[in-house]
C-alpha cells in the first residue's frame, strides 16, 4: 500500500471521525433547544402528559452528552493498556441512556399518580400544544438525520440517541392527538392516561436500548448477512491455501474483529503462506470498515477435511 493512499485512508477516517463528534455534539445542543420548548409547553397547561414528554426531553439531554463523551473516547487510539482500542466506549454511553430511559418512566409514573389524586383543568391548551409541535418536528428531523449517520458510521451511540428521539417523536405524536381529543371532548382523564401510555412505551424502549448494548459488550458476532459476505471474500482471497476453518466474528463499536485458521500445504514456506494472509486480508479491509484480522496458519496436517478436496472450502 502506498504512503498516498495510507494518507488518503488516515484523512477519510479523520473526517469521519470528526462528523460523529460533530453531530454528537450538536444533538447536545438539540436536545436543550427541545427540553426548553417541551418545558414551556408543561409550564403553560400544567398538563402531566406533556410534563411526561418534557421528562424524556432531560433524559435526551444527558444522554446526547454521555454518547458525546463516549465518541471522544471511543476514537481514541489503541494504547498499552487498551491494545484492541476503545471501541466498546460507546456501548456504556448506551447502556448508560437505557437506564436513564427507565428512570425517566418511572418518574412519570410518579406524576401520574399525584396528577390522579389532585386533577387539575388544562390551562391555555392550544398554545402548549403548538409549542409541543414545534418541538416534536425538530426532534422528528434530528432523530432522522442521527440514525441514518450512526448507521453509516457503526456508531452505537449516535444510532441510540437518535433510536431514542424518535421513541420520543412518535410518543411526542400520540401526546398531541390524544390531549386534542381530551380539550375538544372535556374528557380530562386522558391527560393522565396518556402519561401512562408515555411512560409504558419509555420503558420498553429503555430496556430495548440496554439489550442491545450489553449484546455488545458481550461480543455479538456479526449477522448472518455480513457472516457470508466475510465467508465469500474469505474464499475468492485464498489462493494457494488447502483449508478455511473456525471462522469467528465479534462487534466491538465500529469495529469487526475476525479471526479464523488458514490450512497450507506442510512444505509451504512462511513467506508464501503470509503473501496469501495478506491478500486475504486486504480484500476484507477493502470491504468491511475498522475491521481487524487475525489468521492462524497450519500445516495441512491440521485439516478437518479429506486430501484432495477442491477449491478453498470452510469445513
Amino acid at each position: 500500500m502506498s504512503a498516498a493512499t495510507t494518507m488518503t485512508t488516515a484523512e477519510t477516517k479523520a473526517a469521519a471521525r470528526q462528523k460523529v463528534a460533530t453531530l454528537a455534539f450538536w444533538s447536545i445542543v438539540v436536545a436543550c433547544v427541545v427540553l426548553v420548548l417541551k418545558l414551556a409547553a408543561w409550564y403553560i397547561t400544567g398538563s402531566v402528559a406533556l410534563y411526561s414528554d418534557a421528562a424524556e426531553s432531560i433524559v435526551n439531554v444527558i444522554a446526547s452528552a454521555a454518547a458525546f463523551w463516549a465518541i471522544q473516547i471511543s476514537y481514541k487510539p489503541a494504547d498499552q493498556d487498551h491494545p484492541f482500542g476503545h471501541h466498546k466506549a460507546e456501548y456504556f454511553s448506551a447502556v448508560l441512556e437505557g437506564v436513564l430511559i427507565v428512570v425517566a418512566a418511572l418518574l412519570i409514573i410518579s406524576e401520574v399518580w399525584r396528577s390522579w389524586q389532585h386533577p387539575a383543568p388544562l390551562e391555555q391548551p392550544w398554545k402548549g400544544l403548538a409549542v409541543n409541535g414545534v418541538a416534536t418536528i425538530i426532534n422528528a428531523i434530528w432523530a432522522w438525520a442521527l440514525i441514518r449517520a450512526g448507521q453509516n458510521a457503526k456508531s452505537p451511540a449516535l444510532t441510540a440517541d437518535g433510536q431514542h428521539i424518535m421513541t420520543d417523536v412518535v410518543t411526542s405524536v400520540g401526546v398531541f392527538g390524544g390531549l386534542v381529543g381530551a380539550v375538544l371532548t372535556g374528557w380530562q382523564i386522558l391527560d393522565p392516561a396518556l402519561a401512562v401510555i408515555v411512560a409504558l412505551n419509555i420503558l420498553w424502549q429503555g430496556w430495548h436500548v440496554i439489550g442491545s448494548s450489553m449484546s455488545g459488550l458481550m461480543d455479538r458476532a456479526v449477522d448472518t448477512q455480513e457472516h457470508m459476505q466475510i465467508r465469500d471474500i474469505i474464499s475468492a482471497n485464498s489462493r494457494g491455501a488447502l483449508e478455511v476453518h473456525d471462522l469467528k466474528t465479534r462487534i466491538a463499536g465500529r469495529a469487526t474483529f475476525i479471526e479464523f485458521h488458514l490450512v497450507v500445504d506442510a512444505d509451504m514456506t512462511v513467506g508464501a503462506s503470509h503473501v496469501i494472509c495478506d491478500r486475504i486480508e486486504d480484500a476484507l479491509k477493502a470491504e468491511i470498515p475498522s475491521v481487524r484480522v487475525t489468521i492462524h496458519v497450519e500445516p495441512d496436517d491440521e485439516a478437518k477435511l479429506p486430501k484432495g478436496t477442491t477449491a478453498v472450502p470452510f469445513a
